[in-house]
């Protein structure tokens, strides 16, 4: 099995927790505290550790068998399998890992892009872009792959590439591709990854004797990365 493991409040608010710089004559928007998560990353959390304990309670290595990802077995409905995927898991600590990425990182992101009706579907959308994208880049390169990928490893790196875009913006909005934290956080989990690629699956805590979908993670920050931007546009951000 091939176990992918890392596969606003309506203002103009950082979501650091502090806005753009006021203009003359302008009182300084309120800071809000940066452990504050607002409640799609709390939603976040919970669906993916609430949907390993449900997954776990009937069969673990049976549920991934009938719902993950085979880039090898997809014909008729077993496309569906994309999508699914990114709402299983292959252990509690692989569970655990993505809640906690994913809690840091869709934290800033749900808060840019806002809680109300646009904001909460630009950031819903991004996310099962970012997971379903990253799932079928591995399967295009490992088309015939039998294995089973499964986790939201990817979903999770492409909120690290958004998050990433942000800090560029310094919060409230999306800098530049080619800024430093970008480049740095992207060249960091590139390496990561890389070694990953080299050393075997190892590397990473609870993945036994699963391997590491790495073109996943990879894949998944970059498309966050430029991602971001045209779903800020559908949440009404700039």
């Amino acid at each position: 099995m091939s176990a992918s493991y890392f596969e606003d409040t309506g203002g103009r608010h950082s979501p650091w927790g502090a806005g753009p710089p006021a203009g003359p004559g302008q009182r300084e928007p309120v800071r809000e505290p940066m452990f504050k998560a607002p409640w799609p990353a709390i939603a976040l959390v919970a669906l993916i550790l609430g949907g390993y304990a449900l997954q776990s309670a009937l069969s673990t290595s049976a549920v991934n068998a009938l719902w993950g990802y085979s880039p090898a077995h997809t014909e008729g409905v077993g496309w569906v399998t994309v999508v699914t995927a990114i709402f299983l898991h292959g252990n509690w600590t692989h569970a655990l890992m993505n809640a906690a990425f994913g809690l840091a990182f869709a934290t800033p992101l749900a808060r840019f892009l806002g809680l109300g009706s646009r904001g909460v579907l630009a950031f819903w959308s991004f996310y099962l872009f970012c997971g379903v994208a990253s799932n079928l880049v591995f399967g295009l390169i490992h088309p015939q792959s039998p294995g089973v990928l499964v986790g939201a490893s990817g979903a999770v790196s492409g909120l690290m590439g958004a998050a990433a875009r942000l800090m560029a913006g310094q919060g409230w909005r999306v800098g530049p591709i080619l800024s430093r934290p970008v480049l740095s956080l992207g060249g960091a989990w590139i390496a990561v990854n890389l070694l990953v690629a080299l050393i075997g699956s190892q590397f990473f805590p609870g993945a036994g004797d699963a391997s590491i979908a790495w073109e996943a993670h990879i894949a998944g920050f970059l498309l966050g990365v430029l991602a971001v931007t045209p779903f800020a546009w559908l949440a009404g951000r700039r």
